[in-house]
């Protein structure tokens, strides 16, 4: 699999973080995890296949991390590349996302699911396991977010895995969810000192790191508190594994 970071930032502007997306190439297809307001263009400027991604991921209904589904979908209405795609899109996300999308919808009548494709909802809760591409296996963890926010597991028909935990406040639950993954994309909202009790800083983040023991770990949905700061030194004083900083446009094999 190949993860491609289109948003490693949050919902407050940033010049060098985009709001949170990810791009995760696998065996069965392509997989958005997560779908902030600036993804639909972030896939253009990484060169990405987005007339025929396969499947949409939703963690939650903060719009950071799906304020980019209506846009993308009022924009396949009139994209040429697309006017020749037969097969479905599938968006998958908690209980509710297809009345979220309706309502979006039904706001000025955009007629965003009359596509020259099919637009597949597939709603899922804690503890789901489903195919999430063909030969591509997923499941869920509820996460100390909002009501409906949920991490997710993907296991590639190759055995490769990630797990990322999307937005989340501290949970035990997420060390076993994760043990031995081969990427592990985590939050770390804060340096120190959170703002927000369901955000992660860095030594809580690190905790479950050392638990789940993955191959690699990724830091992301950074705040402007880390500008000036060395992700990865700073979290290398808590574990001595792989440790990256999530960057706008990096891109990393998982195997």
């Amino acid at each position: 699999m190949e993860l491609v970071i289109l948003g490693s930032g949050t919902s407050v502007p940033h010049p060098k973080r985009a709001a949170a997306a990810n791009w995760l190439e696998t065996s069965g297809g392509s997989l958005l995890l997560d779908i902030g307001p600036d993804t639909s263009h972030r896939m253009a400027q990484e060169g990405l296949d987005w007339p025929a991604l396969d499947a949409v991921w939703i963690s939650h209904f903060h719009l950071d991390h799906l304020g980019g589904l209506t846009p993308l979908l009022f924009g396949l209405r009139w994209a040429p590349q697309v006017r020749e795609r037969r097969k479905p899109l599938r968006i998958f996300g908690p209980s509710g996302t297809r009345q979220l999308l309706d309502a979006f919808d039904q706001a000025n009548n955009y007629r965003l699911r009359q596509q020259c494709f099919p637009i597949e909802f597939v709603e899922v809760d804690c503890g789901n396991r489903f195919e999430v591409l063909p030969g591509v296996h997923a499941q869920t963890l509820s996460t100390p977010h909002t009501q409906e926010s949920l991490s997710l597991r993907v296991t590639d028909r190759s055995g490769a895995s990630l797990v990322y935990t999307s937005d989340t406040g501290y949970t035990a639950d997420l060390a076993p969810f994760a043990l031995g993954v081969d990427l592990l994309l985590i939050e770390c909202s804060y340096y120190r000192a959170k703002a927000v009790s369901k955000h992660l800083e860095l030594k809580e983040a690190m905790q479950i790191v050392s638990l789940a023991k993955p191959k690699k770990v990724v830091l992301t949905h950074l705040y402007s508190d880390w500008d000036g700061i060395d992700v990865a030194a700073e979290a290398s004083k808590f574990w001595t594994g792989t440790i990256i900083e999530a960057r706008d446009g990096l891109r990393l094999q998982i195997q």
